[in-house]
């Protein structure tokens, strides 16, 4: 005889399920077969579609609940060969709304009393806890949304400042956006170095060219000067046509005497890179190739926003422009005629020729007229950067200084291709 037969077999298993009566969980207990023997009184109101629970097949009071198949066959399978089930999230409708369980489960094996060995399991309301983390989840996304949209939106307002930079000098946009009132800046009367160019000759030039190369030539040129400006420090106003507007002393200056040279060096500048692009242009169709005049004079000039509310202006106006316009207009092809107040400030920097004593159109008094050669230092001139090169067997002109690591890999290039030819044409291949 047994010692399991000197005892009540239900008050055993009642003992042995003392533990999970009053347990939070859902709790169950099945004979080996997987029938229910016992259940507390959590599981009764957990799921009360069941109502009481007795020697019922526990996968199918899962099936009754609604737990999904493959669910149900992975508790058999795992129940049956590991001998222990952990389902994390099983989602159960109860009385229209999805609750969450976690299903553990686990047999039990007693040597002494038989009718213990069993299933014994328990399910963990998770649903609280499912909703929190997927709310977590719906304000992680919604933050992965945001930051998308803001990135998509930060691209776009670049990629707008961008291409609105291209219509304004760098001085001019920084000032802009550098503005902390919803007003912009008036207006103020400065001391003022300013630059007028054109092309000699530009309209007849406009009517022999078609207008697809006419453009390519005169965007070139512009692209040129506009580099040689902003490298020097100039505020470009504004292209004019072929006519180039630029002024040093807004909204930054060094000084009068220091803009008046920067705005001097660059125009010696322009002048070299015309010369050093002439062959380029000449095989665009341009015979005779460009040729610039300009003005340079130093005076106090209105600098600021002018125009309407519609539409504004940062520019310059004043007498001073009004000469440099003259000056341009009386100048020689490539010649540089700065007025008798610019050549106070560079006068021994620069060689000025005086050329004459003019009234210009709109001035009541004569005025003294130079003409620039060159900065009076060797090393200041030896620091200018060179496009071009001629040697006795190459000749080297770079046409788009925009990007000189660009035009270097393209030498390379070509060297290399040159390589490979005189490799090919040796003899022993």
């Amino acid at each position: 005889m047994k010692l399991e037969d000197f005892f009540n077999q239900a008050n055993i298993v009642d003992l042995s399920f003392f533990n999970f009566r009053n347990a939070i969980t859902a709790a169950y207990f099945a004979n080996e077969n997987l029938e229910i023997l016992k259940v507390n009184d959590n599981f009764r109101s957990f799921f009360p579609v069941l109502g009481n629970v007795t020697n019922a097949y526990f996968p199918d009071v899962l099936e009754q609940l609604g737990v999904p198949g493959a669910q149900i066959e992975t508790f058999i399978s795992d129940i049956n060969s590991k001998g222990s089930v952990l389902i994390p999230a099983i989602h159960i409708p109860i009385d229209g709304e999805d609750h969450v369980y976690s299903l553990l489960s686990a047999r039990t094996h007693d040597e002494v009393f038989s009718y213990l060995n069993g299933v014994q399991g328990q399910f963990v309301n998770r649903t609280d806890e499912w909703h929190l983390r997927q709310e977590r989840e719906e304000l992680l996304e919604q933050k992965i949304r945001d930051r998308e949209v803001i990135e998509e939106k930060s691209q776009r307002l670049e990629n707008l400042a961008t291409r609105l930079a291209k219509y304004l000098s760098p001085q001019v946009y920084q000032s802009i956006f550098s503005e902390t009132g919803d007003q912009p800046s008036a207006h103020a009367r400065k001391n003022l170095t300013i630059f007028l160019s054109d092309i000699v000759q530009f309209t007849d030039l406009s009517d022999t060219l078609e207008p697809e190369r006419l453009a390519t030539i005169i965007n070139s040129y512009l692209s040129e000067m506009a580099s040689i400006a902003l490298d020097c420090g100039g505020t470009i106003d504004k292209f004019i046509g072929d006519a180039v507007l630029v002024f040093f002393g807004d909204p930054e200056s060094e000084g009068e005497t220091e803009d008046a040279l920067k705005c001097v060096e660059m125009a010696i500048r322009m002048r070299s890179r015309v010369a050093e692009l002439q062959k380029y242009w000449q095989k665009l169709g341009v015979s005779r190739g460009l040729h610039v005049r300009m003005g340079i004079t130093t005076g106090f000039c209105a600098v600021g926003n002018f125009g309407s509310e519609q539409r504004l202006d940062y520019t310059v106006l004043g007498s001073p422009v009004n000469l440099a316009a003259r000056l341009q207009g009386a100048a020689k092809p490539d010649a540089i005629l700065i007025d008798e107040n610019a050549h106070g400030l560079i006068e021994g920097h620069v060689s000025c020729e005086l050329i004459d004593e003019i009234t210009p159109k709109g001035f009541v008094r004569p005025l003294k007229v130079y003409e620039v050669g060159d900065f009076l230092s060797e090393e200041h001139r030896e620091r200018r950067r060179q496009l071009s090169r001629v040697g006795k067997r190459v000749e080297v002109n770079v046409i788009d200084s925009s990007d000189i690591r660009a035009a270097i890999e393209e030498l390379r290039q070509i060297q290399e291709d040159f390589e490979k030819q005189l490799d090919d044409s040796s003899p022993d291949n």
